[in-house]
């Protein structure tokens, strides 16, 4: 077996030929079903319905899998009493030291406030909880969600407003999620044993079933094609467009708009949490993120 330095020399040798497979996604044509498809719907026009009752939720995941890029969904959660629910939209690679960048959304009581869950699985260790509320009805109409993946950043967008930043500090011994490509998930299911009020309130099967809808899943995104991705996807090539020095950092007006929701949106942040980690903070959150 060639080692691993013979396969980052083969990947440079031909990176003045190489065009990163990008892949413009369609949920219907680039995602399929790995549970309850029995009683939900993938349109042909790129609409998705995911359903909720007491037989099971349900769940799609993308054929491609991926490392870098922008990954986005319009997504209208569920109304009305949503309590116990939760609609995720997530990447993630498989097996026990598996990367995950989440949204995950906590349904409520009717006329109480949604949460949006933010995490990050590093090496299958997370812990990395952001949350929020939010500054409209996300029952009311459709919203774009957004995954931005690249060397120096992960980046959750809402609505093109950027919510949540983990920057690349592997150089400083800290994981980032740069090794591993990671597939596209959408899914609604069961989370009343933590999702609202940490499971103390329960989900109403009466209210059953519960339906999210989701449409334009796009995955502008560098297609995994096993280990030589990791340079191929990465070197800053204009086809990787991820990689340029626009994508590097927020611009001034995005850094406003990120400290505006997290000024008054933010619930919940892992890095202040110091009673939950009795003080031992995670080492990013000394580092500056934005």
């Amino acid at each position: 077996m060639r080692s691993f330095q013979a396969l980052v020399a083969v990947a440079f040798i031909s990176l003045t030929a190489f065009q990163p497979c990008l892949v413009h996604g369609n949920s219907y044509n680039d995602m399929s079903f790995n549970w309850g498809a029995k009683h939900s719907y993938n349109f042909s026009n790129g609409d998705l319905s995911l359903v909720l009752d007491r037989v099971s939720g349900s769940g799609v995941q993308s054929h491609n899998t991926f490392l870098y890029g922008s990954i986005e969904m319009l997504i209208k959660l569920v109304p009305g009493n949503s309590a116990g629910t939760v609609t995720a939209f997530y990447l993630s690679s498989t097996g026990n030291y598996h990367d995950e960048i989440d949204f995950e959304f906590l349904g409520n009581s009717s006329g109480q406030p949604y949460t949006m869950h933010t995490n990050i699985f590093l090496q299958g260790k997370a812990n990395r909880e952001q949350e929020f509320t939010f500054w409209f009805d996300p029952t009311a109409d459709f919203h774009n969600y957004t995954i931005h993946w690249n060397p120096n950043a992960v980046v959750w967008y809402v609505d093109s407003i950027p919510i949540r930043v983990f920057r690349n500090y592997r150089s400083e011994g800290i994981g980032f999620p740069d090794q591993q490509g990671m597939k596209v998930y959408s899914s609604l299911w069961n989370g009343d044993n933590w999702a609202t009020r940490g499971g103390l309130v329960k989900i109403d099967w009466t209210c059953a079933p519960f339906m999210a809808s989701f449409r334009k899943f796009s995955a502008r995104a560098c297609k995994w094609n096993g280990p030589l991705s990791i340079i191929q996807c990465t070197y800053p090539t204009p086809a990787n467009w991820w990689t340029s020095n626009v994508y590097k950092k927020l611009s001034s007006d995005q850094q406003v708009n990120l400290k505006w929701v997290r000024d008054n949106y933010m619930v919940y942040n892992y890095c202040t949490d110091h009673w939950r980690f009795k003080g031992k903070m995670a080492p990013e959150c000394f580092k500056p993120q934005y």
